[in-house]
């Protein structure tokens, strides 16, 4: 009977323990400090059904939005990431509610793509300039007497290049009184279209506002 099975995972403190690798069909582990355990599928019939490849679309057009924006993500999802990362939490929101267009040719709204959810007052008329090579310029008006906004809320501002698939951006900016915040562009930017964000980071980094979306220019 020695011969009848191979286990290539264990499972610790007894049968109803957490399991850590695969024991046949079966993938155990754990992570974040829970323990899980999924069936892997034999087999798939047809991979490739309108429905799965429209969901990769999807998938893969949100992956590339997030990937180039991850640091702005990992504080605007700070208070999301509970036995999640702060990836996982904004890969779940935009993919529910900023993906649109006629299959398969699926595009991000910007407008509801949310790099940042939180309960701050957010920015207040912010806008933006890019008539300066190399550089965006933003803009806002002083609402740090309104809501629970602080005079030491940092600006957070973004630039996203979508055809390069980067972003540069400032997490630490100026004051909320300041009222106005120069990001540098690369030159390799200039004469493509970038898209622009902007959001209010509490001094501690405890509160995030919600981002918003200023538009899109062409880089000078």
């Amino acid at each position: 009977f020695l011969n009848c099975f191979y286990i290539m995972g264990k499972i610790a403190q007894g049968i109803l323990g957490g399991l850590s690798g695969k024991v046949g069909n079966i993938v155990g582990g754990s992570w974040k400090g829970i323990d899980y355990i999924r069936i892997k599928p034999s087999s798939v019939a047809n991979p490739r059904t309108e429905g799965q490849v429209n969901q990769r679309n999807k998938f893969t057009i949100t992956l590339e939005y997030l990937q180039a924006t991850k640091d702005f993500i990992k504080i605007g999802y700070k208070s999301f990431a509970t036995k999640k990362t702060e990836f996982n939490a904004a890969m779940s929101y935009v993919l529910n509610n900023a993906v649109g267009g006629i299959a398969p040719n699926f595009t991000i709204d910007y407008s509801l793509a949310l790099l940042s959810r939180g309960s701050l007052s957010g920015v207040l008329n912010g806008t933006t300039d890019l008539a300066t090579a190399g550089q965006v310029s933003f803009d806002w008006d002083d609402n740090s007497a309104e809501g629970n906004a602080n005079v030491t809320d940092k600006a957070m501002v973004l630039v996203y290049n979508p055809s390069k698939k980067e972003s540069i951006s400032i997490l630490d900016g100026a004051d909320r009184t300041v009222g106005s915040q120069v990001v540098t562009i690369p030159n390799t930017y200039a004469g493509d279209t970038v898209e622009l964000f902007m959001a209010f980071v509490s001094a501690d980094g405890t509160q995030v506002s919600n981002s918003v979306y200023l538009g899109s220019g062409t880089a000078a």
